[in-house]
């Protein structure tokens, strides 16, 4: 496959992922799976996704929320570590069924919890990185799991874009750290990574307009419609 479109769809996914916070590794993977094959696109993923997350703190460094990610990211990068040390021992499609369920439920949660005012705290964050983290670890995407939990602590726009992209950052780091240990992050890896990572980057930075433009309502319902298309395709993915 051509390294060039690679490298453009990359800039889409960066620039629909520093709109949402989300999305780059649905769009990437598929297309690194046939270009590399999976040993490679996995590992290949995770530096680009480090990139893309630093990416989004950059962008937004005045707006992150501090003690959220770190409330999050003290238990949520161990389990991540964990998770991929026993990636590959555990059954894919119940996770991805499981995972499927876990977004669209979380639309009528957050929706039910703004409505009663309620907010997730810092102690509720950091009880959520225990199982999260751990499934981040097995699954290639973190995004779409700390979405709806970022959401449910309050967070919109800025604040959420840079404060999940920096809980994300602490959680790619610990799982390329078990990668790297166990020999899957070669330097040709690292450099394709680097390369792809590039453009997400860049794309993050064509968002910021447009996510300045957008009201806060408007960014709640494109993210419920987002999760919603995300767990049906889990769903899909698991039982077909």
């Amino acid at each position: 496959m051509d390294f060039v479109f690679i490298l453009a769809l990359g800039l889409a996914a960066g620039t629909l992922s520093g709109i949402v916070g989300f999305g780059s590794s649905i769009m990437l993977m598929p297309v690194l799976v046939i270009a590399f094959g999976p040993l490679q696109a996995v590992p290949i993923m995770a530096i680009a996704a480090i990139m893309a997350n630093l990416s989004r703190i950059l962008v937004w460094w005045r707006d992150v929320d501090w003690r959220a990610v770190a409330s999050y990211a003290a238990t949520g990068a161990p389990f991540a570590a964990l998770g991929a040390a026993t990636l590959l021992v555990l059954p894919v499609r119940i996770i991805e069924a499981a995972l499927g369920v876990f977004f669209i439920g979380m639309i009528g949660v957050r929706r039910w919890m703004a409505a009663h005012e309620l907010k997730l705290g810092l102690a509720h964050l950091a009880l959520l990185g225990v199982p999260v983290g751990y499934l981040t670890g097995i699954v290639v995407s973190t995004g779409p799991i700390t979405a709806p939990i970022f959401l449910a602590a309050g967070l919109v726009k800025g604040a959420f874009l840079s404060s999940e992209a920096a809980a994300s950052l602490a959680v790619y780091l610990a799982k390329a750290a078990v990668f790297r240990s166990f020999g899957a992050l070669p330097w040709e890896i690292v450099a394709k990574g680097l390369i792809i990572g590039s453009t997400l980057m860049a794309g993050a930075f064509i968002a910021k307009r447009f996510v300045l433009k957008m009201d806060a309502g408007r960014f709640r319902l494109l993210m419920d419609g987002l999760m919603l298309l995300s767990g049906a395709s889990l769903l899909i993915a698991a039982f077909i």
